[in-house]
């Protein structure tokens, strides 16, 4: 793994003489050139520091997409990823509070409770959190299979986010699977911005989403995503996959900041925040 951007004095200070790539940026062969540890990778993924008036939700998504756009083959993003990509995404769980994802991509990609790292235990000791991420699963319809392990036996109770209209029937069978019901609407679905509240409410800050794009799009529509942490798959796949976003495009684009950048073996691992 290497830096790209930003460059620092440091990298730049590392990449020996002629092994300096386009924009300043280590090339392969360079000491930063190898895999980075957790702990580095931790460091990289940070999220903001607690502010004046206490610690504010931020909001991240985290994505796989080819170069040309698909962020699924045959209907999982497993295919377009990496022994890397699944590095960052083990790290940026290790990192958050909770997990937020909605229905369709629990039942494609065969959700299971998050679990318990060892090598995170220090770092989460510290920053107050629990053992592991709570998974948050967003339903209008709350159709889950709830004798699921994800419902069954989590370290840490499953949440479902959901609308004050939700059958009550499925409410009910929720709450007796052990999962906790959280209203974040009015109406049979959640008011995004209501849910990011919801779980702040409830302790959960640092927020993680990972999709589907179903979910994606609700949630930059509304505009409470604060970043994306995008990898381009070095793949191309044609067919008429989806996109990492979905629903009705923006009025206006939202523009976002490229934090950084790294690379390894062809993928590329990007941040980009809220401008």
């Amino acid at each position: 793994m290497r830096r790209l951007f930003p460059v620092t004095d440091e990298t730049a200070a590392q990449a020996p003489d002629g092994a300096r790539g386009a924009g300043g940026a280590s090339a392969p062969g360079a000491p930063e050139d190898r895999e980075w540890t957790l702990a580095e990778l931790a460091a990289a993924y940070a999220y903001p520091e607690r502010g004046p008036e206490g610690r504010e939700p931020w909001l991240r998504a985290n994505m796989v997409a080819t170069l040309d756009g698909a962020a699924q083959h045959e209907g999982r993003s497993q295919p377009i990823s990496s022994a890397a990509d699944m590095r960052i995404f083990g790290t940026l769980r290790g990192l958050a509070d909770v997990v937020v994802v909605g229905a369709e991509t629990v039942r494609q990609e065969g959700y299971r409770p998050a679990r318990a790292r060892a090598e995170f235990a220090a770092l989460r000791e510290a920053a107050g959190q629990g053992p592991a991420p709570a998974i948050a699963v967003v339903t209008a319809s709350l159709e889950l299979d709830f004798t699921l392990p994800l419902f069954t036996s989590p370290l840490v109770p499953t949440l479902i986010l959901t609308g004050a209209a939700a059958a009550p029937d499925r409410i009910a069978a929720a709450e007796k699977a052990g999962a906790r019901v959280v209203i974040a609407g009015d109406g049979i679905g959640i008011d995004p911005a209501r849910a990011v509240q919801a779980l702040a409410g409830l302790g959960h800050t640092r927020l993680l989403t990972e999709g589907g794009p179903r979910l994606l799009g609700q949630l930059v529509a509304s505009g409470v995503l604060d970043e994306l942490c995008l990898t381009v798959s070095p793949m191309l796949t044609a067919g008429n996959a989806q996109r990492i976003t979905g629903g009705p495009s923006l009025t206006v684009p939202q523009r976002f900041a490229l934090a950084s950048l790294l690379e390894e073996e062809g993928f590329l691992f990007s941040r980009y925040r809220r401008d």
